[in-house]
């Protein structure tokens, strides 16, 4: 498959950039500063910015599926999701946030008192993300939360996945390296399993 990631050259997008590229896809690399992306075959770095709309969707017109693994506060819903639209590409993923999670019924964990007040602007927006895509029904959209803890580590390959609610394991800790959930969305991609809807990956 030809598969489009805007913000390809962050933490997420290098790591599904390589992921895909490992699986044998061709990828597009899409940011700003294209000199970043991974180098290994198969993926091509292309500059390109969500703020330039018109531009953007030139670039990622052909592809079969486009990736989004930019910050929420650097774009809104309204603008990638119509970028996504105009360029006719069918599929959409969406790297998404913990904040929006729930840890018990109606509880989301940017609400809970040692939610970090450093994030919780990103958090805010990544809900405001998915809530805004919940009312997309002409594009198939996924939206891929991370645990709570999404750090830069080893690709253990194996990992757990939930709906809707905070994955913690045995010791109440919420994680998953950016390596393995690259994993869980690139088998999100070939094999999909959450149509417009979103789920999230841990350990």
């Amino acid at each position: 498959m030809k598969v489009a990631i805007i913000g390809g050259t962050g933490r997420a997008g290098t790591e599904i950039s390589a992921e895909l590229a490992r699986r044998g896809h061709q990828v597009t690399a899409i940011s700003r500063h294209p000199e970043n992306a991974v180098k290994v075959d198969g993926v091509t770095a292309v500059a390109g910015d969500v703020q330039q709309a018109d531009a953007l969707v030139e670039t990622i017109k052909g592809h079969d599926v486009v990736v989004s693994a930019v910050m929420f506060s650097d774009t809104d819903p309204a603008s990638l999701v119509g970028v996504v639209r105009d360029s006719g590409v069918p599929r959409y993923l969406v790297v998404g946030g913990a904040g929006s999670l729930e840890v018990a019924p109606g509880v989301a964990l940017i609400t809970t008192p040692d939610f970090p007040e450093v994030a919780k602007v990103e958090a805010g927006k990544g809900a405001d993300f998915l809530d805004y895509l919940r009312g997309v029904d002409d594009i198939d959209w996924t939206f891929l939360s991370p645990s709570a803890y999404f750090f830069v580590g080893v690709r253990k390959g194996s990992f757990r996945l939930g709906k809707d609610a905070l994955l913690v394991d045995a010791d109440g800790n919420s994680s998953i390296s950016y390596a393995d959930y690259a994993i869980a969305l690139v088998d999100e991609i070939e094999q999909p399993r959450h149509s417009k809807a979103r789920f999230t990956v841990g350990y």
